[in-house]
């Protein structure tokens, strides 16, 4: 066996080591650990349990068997029974409604597991799904240095199945996509014009579906709709209108829960269920730009920069379109989220991780192509 071969099989066993760490320390958490939004996602996951597709409907009237209120005194909410109080829903006052402002897919994720064992195992499903992609990485890998590159990225993203993605249930589903759309990105670039185009539908259906586990996700998308719409207008061709086209139907198809959930709990399928401080128009605030540049965040976020200006360098192959649209991906997010009025410790985590991805899966490609190019043109030996 190769000393390549014997560094891939060490790796994969490092990776499946972490993946046996985070499920130990998964096994242990609990599901009433006193936030607010965990009790909502749950309470979205109780009714579709309890009325199947129709519990999209997050009216408060439907707590006639009081989860709601059961789960808010678990936790010690001294307003549990103030309905103008319930944490993480919002008046409708055309409809004079109380309503949860998430939408629908955090809660039917959760709701594919018994109620009382749901959020272990989606962390577990979605931990396994970054296995997946982190061994698909370095089975990719052609070289000692792709090898360790993919071996650091997949122990990175395993570790961040766990922090920060624990600080909410909106987290480890986005994780997946996030995976899945970056590795469909490179492939979009490569391939015959219909095998591109299927691509192309199934990477916008993809991150359209990332909208129904954290509406911000709806930013994903900004930099594809920008990079399709210029390759359309400088084009001008049959092919460019239908990448364009594909991606933003299936994209349409992957938010449509969220708009039909909008359609039913807030009157229209744009009208929203958020509260006023989320819906604030953009403003610097010194406050919320300090919280991400000292935050691991700022971090990924650097490391992105930094490897979309370096892969930008490589004027071959897919290498500089990919580097172009992560840098407008990245560049609208980041318009989006630094003015925006709240900070968490997960909101740039998905562009991060998008962007991340993305970049491994070109890099690993690039790094491909040169050692396909060393192998049939290889250096004379010196004399």
């Amino acid at each position: 066996m190769g000393r390549i071969k014997i560094f891939r099989l060490l790796c994969g066993f490092g990776l499946l080591a972490v993946l046996a760490s985070n499920v130990w320390t998964m096994s242990r958490w609990s599901e009433s650990r006193g936030v607010y939004d965990d009790v909502c996602y749950l309470r979205q996951a109780h009714l579709f349990q309890k009325y199947g597709l129709g519990g999209i409907d997050t009216n408060i009237v439907f707590d006639d068997d009081d989860y709601l209120k059961n789960k808010l005194k678990a936790i010690g909410y001294a307003e549990w029974n103030n309905v103008k109080r319930i944490p993480c829903h919002t008046l409708i006052p055309a409809a004079d409604k109380y309503v949860m402002q998430y939408p629908p897919g955090t809660g039917f994720a959760l709701a594919l597991f018994r109620e009382g064992f749901q959020v272990i195992p989606l962390y577990v499903l979605a931990n396994l799904t970054i296995l997946a992609f982190a061994l698909l990485a370095l089975f990719r890998a052609r070289d000692p240095a792709s090898l360790a590159l993919a071996a650091v990225f997949g122990l990175a993203a395993l570790y961040l199945m766990i922090n920060p993605s624990k600080a909410s249930y909106s987290v480890p589903p986005t994780m997946m996509v996030c995976a899945a759309a970056g590795f469909l990105t490179v492939k979009s670039f490569a391939g015959h014009p219909r095998q591109r185009l299927l691509v192309i539908a199934l990477m916008g259906l993809l991150i359209g579906l990332s909208v129904n586990f954290r509406l911000p996700n709806l930013f994903l998308a900004a930099g594809y709709c920008l990079y399709l719409a210029g390759a359309f207008l400088l084009a001008r061709s049959k092919e460019t209108f239908l990448q364009g086209a594909s991606f933003a139907i299936a994209f349409l198809i992957g938010i449509a829960p969220t708009l039909i959930a909008n359609a039913i709990n807030a009157g229209g399928p744009f009208s929203t269920t958020y509260g006023s401080v989320d819906v604030t128009p953009p403003e610097l605030n010194p406050a919320v730009l300090w919280s991400y540049l000292v935050d691991v965040q700022f971090t990924l976020l650097a490391i992105s920069v930094a490897w979309t200006a370096w892969l930008w360098r490589f004027d071959r192959g897919r290498a500089r379109q990919v580097a172009l649209l992560v840098a407008v991906n990245l560049a609208v997010n980041l318009i989006f989220f630094m003015t925006h009025p709240i900070f968490t410790p997960y909101y740039i985590i998905p562009i991060d991780m998008l962007s991340l991805w993305t970049l491994l899966f070109a890099t690993l490609d690039l790094r491909g192509e040169w050692a396909a190019d060393r192998a049939a043109f290889p250096q004379p030996a010196n004399a």
